[in-house]
Order: C-alpha cells, then structure tokens, then sequence
C-alpha cells in the first residue's frame, strides 16, 4: 500500500468526504468505522474508481482498549500509516448533571482518548520515515464553554490543545498536525447529539466542503484550519472579547430546543 491514510469514523460525513479526496490523489486508505457495510460499500467505490488498496476494520473506539487493539492490527497486517485522520466522534444535549454518565464518559473516551492513543501508536512509525501528517476534527466548539454540551465542547478544547502541542514537538521531525474546526456541519451529528430543530445547525455546511477545508490545510501543515471565514473572524476578534457571563448565556440560547 502506497500513501496510506487512516481515517476513523469513516462511514459518513465528514470522513467518508476525506476517504474520497485522499482517494482521488492516489492515495491508499485503511477505514475504521462501527458500520461495516457502509466502509465496504465505499471501500467497492473507491477501489473501482481510482484503482487504490483500501482496507476496512470495524471498531468502535467508544470502548476501553478499541485503540490498542486497532494499532495491534494494523501491525499485524503490516501497515505502516501515513496519514492519520482522526475523525470519529460525537456530541450529547442536555444539562450534565441529567445526562447519562456512561454516555459522556464514552464521548470522552472517543472524542479524547481514543483520539490521543492511536495518534501515540502511530507516530513512532511516521517519525522512522521522517514524515507524516495528522489531521485531528475538533469542533469550533472548542474555542468555548458549552452550556448544554459541556462534555461535548470540553473534549474539542482537549483536541485543540494537544494537536497544537504536539505540531510543535512533531516538525523537527518532518511530522504536522492539523485541527480542523468547524462549524455546524450536516453529518447526521445534531440527530445524534438530539440538537434537530436549534438554530445552530440552521447554517450547517456540507461535509463536503468541510473536508475539502481540512484536507487542504493538513497540505499545508496549518496548525488550525476553519471551514468558514466568519468562525476565523469570530474565534479571533470576537469571542475572546465577550464577557464571559455573556458569552455563557448566548451559547446555551443557540443550543436550547424550542
């Protein structure tokens, strides 16, 4: 396999749009997802167009250990990585304290923790190559505090911080790593998050566009890349200037059914 790229929650969305740029360069790809069906059916696609290797694993990395025992079959297998896109993730609604726990704790566990072992499994291999390039999704979310989404929020802050972290440890060592920050996107996320019907997701993009944005700026080794002007703008000039009061309350009103 050439320029192997693995890119977890693969299945749709946003991941399934990386599968397909990486694919169109050339590129081979290792797909990890909980829905197999879907993997191979765009595994059949790809391979057919662009006459590239992928491979499919199934795994859900919401679970204790899912990552050491991916990274062992991927050694077994004799798959080096080039590219890593660490994708998979999801968020919840409501107040924390009337959440189910065990479904933060899994939303930690693979927003976070799944996320900070594979990329520690797989950068030994890319720095004996001299290379290689990381691509974590994070969330604009991660820029701040989340009312009704505190876990969810909190976990993209954890991304944001470590993949710029360790983007400074990595370039002497010919290694980048990205955070790609979007916005809203229409992945299926708010269904799942149960957000369908806040205004936030009004101005979803497509997780087209936001794959493009953060395939492209992984190329360009940029350590934070938005999917839209306004969230550079906003992230920048805006939010870190509000008091943080209001800042509080007009997150929780942008995520509040009605």
């Amino acid at each position: 396999m050439k320029n192997v790229a693995l890119i977890t929650g693969a299945s749709s969305g946003i991941g399934l749009e990386l599968a397909k740029i990486h694919a169109s360069k050339g590129g081979d790809l290792v797909l990890v997802a909980r829905r197999e069906d879907e993997m191979n059916k765009l595994k059949s696609e790809l391979e057919a167009k662009y006459s590239i290797q992928v491979k499919v694993f199934k795994s859900d990395l919401s679970q204790p250990g899912a990552a050491k025992v991916l990274a062992e079959r991927l050694s077994e297998a004799n798959i080096q990585i080039d590219v890593l896109m660490n994708n998979a993730g999801f968020g919840g609604h409501g107040l924390f304290h009337e959440r189910n726990i065990e479904q933060d704790m899994e939303m930690i566990r693979l927003n976070a923790m799944a996320l900070t072992e594979l990329t520690h499994f797989i950068i030994p291999q890319m720095i004996q190559r001299g290379k290689g390039r990381i691509l974590n999704t994070a969330s604009s979310a991660a820029f701040m505090p989340g009312p009704l989404q505190a876990v969810y929020f909190a976990t993209k802050a954890y991304v944001v911080s470590f993949s710029q972290a360790i983007h400074h440890e990595l370039k002497p060592f010919g290694i980048s790593v990205t955070a790609l920050c979007p916005g809203p996107v229409k992945t299926g996320f708010e269904k799942t998050a149960g957000l369908e019907g806040v205004d936030l997701f009004k101005m979803a993009l497509s997780p087209a566009h936001t794959a493009k944005k953060g395939y492209r700026g992984m190329e360009k080794a940029r350590m934070i890349v938005f999917d839209q002007n306004l969230l550079t703008f906003s992230v920048n000039w805006i939010i870190p200037f509000v008091p943080r009061k209001m800042l509080l309350k007009m997150i929780e009103k942008m995520q509040t059914i009605k």
